[in-house]
């Protein structure tokens, strides 16, 4: 496994990336978005490299039956984020924030402008899945852009191009716009790229409500909640339900700030909600 500060320097430099792609309200000027021809860095775009050639309809399949048994470990709510801390040392230089301090930041965010105690909830589970790391699986297999697998990748997944050596895009099966799939089948018959969303998705799918489970499983599905690309593969529902991913979005990219949150002082309002939904014992 890659030590704590290859793994942290990779997810802060996606978060950064997601940050300059999609600035909040379109207060960035268009000269100032990333020139992916010549970026700054190259880190975030090998990771894309990597992820963009491993990501295969196969791949994902072995994956979802590795982890959707969720036989990994069995945590409270509070254990499983102090789990999540220890992949937090020194090594971002411009935030230190532990895991904990960044949730809280997202849901409080939440909670001030009155949003359902639901959605308070899932603004501080959210990155919970980043637990895979634990597990030890790579970045590329944990953070970045989802997309669906198992059908023709769109050109507007962050560097596309990268899709040429994934062994999926002149698999036959897989290389149209439909793919393995119907027309407007529905997100629930897809496969998404595996990742953190999806490995929570299977955690809570029994306790939250359907909002909170689109959130959890789709917000880092940016060609389809910004570029709108996967439409065709979308339902009438799933296009209700995005609603909710899309107001949940900016408070996601936008809160991280370098002011901590007073954990001590939070925990027991967020134990509290969490035993109105959750177990008292989580299995991952």
């Amino acid at each position: 496994m890659k030590n704590l500060k290859d793994q942290l320097d990779i997810e802060d430099l996606w978060e950064e990336d997601l940050r300059a792609r999609y600035p909040e309200d379109g207060k960035k000027a268009k000269e100032e978005f990333r020139n992916y021809d010549n970026p700054g860095r190259d880190t975030v775009k090998e990771f894309y490299r990597q992820n963009h050639l491993h990501q295969t309809y196969d791949f994902v399949m072995q994956k979802e039956a590795e982890y959707k048994k969720l036989d990994k470990r069995k945590m409270t709510l509070w254990e499983a984020v102090e789990f999540l801390n220890t992949l937090v040392d020194d090594s971002d230089p411009d935030i230190d924030l532990d895991q904990t301090q960044h949730l809280l930041q997202t849901s409080e965010a939440i909670r001030a402008d009155g949003q359902p105690d639901w959605l308070v909830l899932t603004g501080f589970l959210h990155d919970l899945g980043k637990i895979l790391c634990l597990f030890g699986e790579p970045q590329w297999a944990v953070v970045g852009d989802t997309f669906p697998v198992g059908c023709q990748y769109s050109d507007k997944i962050v560097y596309p191009e990268f899709f040429k050596d994934n062994p999926d895009y002149l698999d036959q099966r897989f290389n149209t716009k439909y793919g393995i799939y119907e027309p407007n089948c529905g997100l629930d018959n897809v496969h998404m790229s595996w990742g953190h969303d999806e490995y929570l998705y299977a955690a809570m799918k029994n306790y939250l409500p359907e909002p909170a489970l689109y959130i959890i499983r789709y917000h880092s599905f940016y060609a389809q909640h910004k570029e709108e690309a996967y439409s065709h593969l979308m339902n009438e529902h799933d296009h209700e339900m995005f609603k909710w991913v899309k107001t949940f979005n900016p408070y996601d990219l936008y809160t991280k700030s370098p002011k901590a949150p007073n954990v001590a002082e939070l925990r027991p309002y967020y134990e509290d909600l969490a035993s109105k939904y959750l177990p008292d014992v989580i299995a991952f």
